[in-house]
């Protein structure tokens, strides 16, 4: 009996410290590796155990630490393949259809993150035959106190019809401009993070040099379980003070759909705008909207179509009672049909039970777009709306906006020991409040994101902003999108940095416009001028200089490809204003003369500064050069900006 417990309790220890050879997660079939750089292949086993790691005829050994992880690296390979990558130990890893070629990280917010099936050629190139050799990995999100040693698992994904609306529309576009050139495998490694701020990308060690950022990174908790606790003390006596007193849990909802007067001591939200701007910053979870509205008889008659914009993240709707409809995607419009007999004329209620898993929440998008029409014509349903939390949804741990550092610990800090090609990234939107300290952060961002892939002169190629918002909101004198634009710029002064500028491809009504082909398409030409197969630079014409001549301004230009002209042969310049001593900004006249811009204006007879394109939607700014590359927004002021002061935490 003793003998047999003895072999039992052995057999036991000898199983527990087996461990199975593992790949990392970012590793999987149908990978992309970088061509031409040290090959670095890591993963866990069994500890003291020695591996073999076989890769395109070649062969590697390395032992496993006593933590269970084991490195290995091998020489650079050309572009090619499909090869198999085995690791041999205890057991077996085998991974197949790897290609070499060249991997870029895609970076950012929701512009990049938007996937190529809801862009506005998503349907046609998901129709068209795909590229085999372009690979995409969708990184799950995953924010984190800690550093992760580990993404979560995800596959690699091959350009084929089936699969291909799931890549990013940026990455996509970009990968197959460079691939008409190169025709080299191309492997995108998206961690976009729709509604990040640039903070939470940074690692801790740059982070803690921003004296803005270096407090809150030091009161994080010890882990995510903590975060999570502590996060849901702030959060419930935030919301029960918001809605005066109303608790936001186990209550009975079953009345808040009817057509009645029922929410009389709810608060309000204000739509369209997310609720995180309005009283509730950080909450996810259900919140309740309602509203009355007065109809008179022919507006009650016959059939009616209520469309609510957009909804962050589901909805479900019901209209005097009755329910109507819902769907899920903060990115799509809202329109629902109300049969004849629904309406009627007097009191009438819509009710809208909003579901938010991450970022803004609510009903958002643009004023137009939230209306009844009715058979005697349409209904804006722009204002208060009643409002009341239903569920507060407490994470277990932090989402990306929680804090400084967390996205980069959970999404970045995986990957580090990749080699890859470069960097593209569209991001910024989330910092145009604070727009001023972005160009001191952006460019912190760019050098610690080297330091981490351990290559100083990493590629770093950015979208800088596109145009949003009503053209009546537009100051040239301050629009937090146009400093922020202008932020991002400075971050060429860092080399091997470029700069796709995207003011002509924005959407008035939509902040993530749907044309990403010429996004996509710019940051390969920015990437075919650095890796030496372009001959001019893909920049646009780029400000040498200004000086005054009387009553006119003169702004001078290196104009690389063909000089200067409107993107519409014929119509007149636009775009430009001037500003005398007083500092009041006017339109301003303007005529190509070469390789110069001459401007005037009656209402400045003496100019000392120039501005162009410095509006939150500059659509009509119309300056390109002679290959058609947009003319970014430029100075000639060092004026103080609208957001100097406005820095995390204050």
């Amino acid at each position: 009996m003793k003998k047999t417990s003895l072999s039992l309790l052995l057999s036991l220890l000898a199983a527990t410290a087996h461990a199975e050879v593992r790949l990392s997660e970012v590793f999987g079939d149908h990978m992309v590796l970088q061509r031409d750089r040290p090959l670095r292949v890591w993963g866990q086993a069994t500890p003291g155990k020695t591996l073999t790691v076989e890769f395109a005829g070649r062969q590697a050994t390395t032992h496993v630490g006593a933590d269970g992880r084991w490195r290995v690296q091998m020489a650079p390979l050309p572009a090619g393949g499909p090869h198999r990558l085995l690791v041999r130990g205890d057991g077996t890893a085998v991974l197949n259809d790897v290609l070499m070629g060249d991997v870029w990280l895609l970076g950012g917010q929701s512009n990049m993150e938007l996937p190529l099936a809801v862009t506005d050629t998503g349907p046609q190139e998901v129709a068209t035959p795909q590229n085999a050799q372009l690979r995409h990995l969708r990184v799950p999100l995953r924010a984190s106190v800690k550093v992760e040693a580990e993404i979560a698992p995800a596959p690699w994904v091959v350009a084929e019809p089936g699969r291909v609306g799931e890549f990013s529309a940026v990455g996509y576009h970009f990968a197959k401009q460079m691939q008409a050139v190169q025709g080299v495998p191309i492997g995108l490694i998206d961690t976009a993070w729709g509604g990040s701020m640039l903070e939470t990308w940074m690692s801790r060690d740059a982070a803690l040099r921003d004296p803005d950022l270096a407090p809150a990174v030091r009161a994080l908790p010890a882990d995510n379980a903590a975060f999570g606790q502590a996060l849901a003390q702030r959060l419930l006596p935030r919301v029960v003070a918001w809605q005066k007193g109303l608790p936001p849990e186990n209550v009975d909802t079953s009345s808040w759909s009817t057509a009645a007067d029922i929410d009389a001591d709810w608060p309000t939200l204000n739509a369209p705008g997310v609720w995180e701007g309005q009283g509730l910053p950080d909450v996810d979870g259900v919140v309740w909207m309602r509203k009355r509205v007065e109809l008179s008889a022919a507006q009650a008659a016959g059939s009616a179509a209520l469309h609510l914009a957009k909804v962050d993240d589901c909805d479900e709707v019901w209209v005097n009672g009755q329910k109507i409809g819902g769907q899920c995607g903060w990115e799509l419009p809202r329109h629902y049909s109300l049969p004849a007999g629904l309406l009627h004329a007097g009191s009438n209620w819509i009710a809208v039970r909003v579901t938010d898993t991450g970022g803004g929440g609510g009903i958002y998008g643009e004023a137009a777009d939230l209306r009844l029409d009715t058979a005697a014509g349409p209904l804006s349903l722009v204002g208060a709306w009643k409002a009341r939390v239903e569920k507060v949804q407490v994470t277990s741990g932090p989402v990306a906006n929680n804090a400084p550092t967390l996205g980069h610990n959970g999404l970045i800090a995986p990957l580090q020991g990749l080699s890859v090609r470069g960097v593209l990234w569209y991001q910024g939107e989330e910092n145009a409040g604070r727009a001023a300290a972005y160009a001191d952060g952006f460019k912190r961002l760019i050098q610690d994101w080297r330091a981490q892939f351990a290559d100083p002169n990493l590629p770093f190629f950015f979208v800088q902003l596109a145009s949003w918002l009503p053209m009546a909101d537009n100051r040239p004198d301050g629009n937090g999108w146009a400093e922020l634009r202008a932020s991002q710029a400075a971050a060429l002064a860092l080399p091997h940095t470029g700069m796709a500028t995207a003011i002509d491809v924005g959407d008035t009504a939509d902040i993530h416009p749907r044309n990403k082909r010429t996004v996509g398409q710019r940051l390969a030409g920015l990437a075919m001028h650095e890796l030496g197969l372009r001959d001019a630079p893909a920049t646009g014409p780029r400000l040498t200089g200004h000086k005054v001549l009387g009553s006119e301004f003169e702004l001078r230009f290196d104009t690389t490809v063909g000089g200067l002209r409107t993107a519409r042969s014929g119509e007149p310049v636009r775009g430009f204003y001037l500003a005398g001593a007083d500092r009041r900004w006017v339109p301003a006249e303007a005529r190509l003369d070469g390789d110069r811009i001459v401007l005037s204006s009656p209402g400045v007879a003496t100019p000392v500064a120039a501005r162009y394109a410095w509006v939150n939607n500059a659509s009509e700014a119309n300056v390109v050069g002679g290959d058609g590359l947009p003319l970014p927004p430029l100075r000639t002021d060092d004026w103080p900006l609208e957001s100097a002061g406005r820095r995390y935490g204050h």
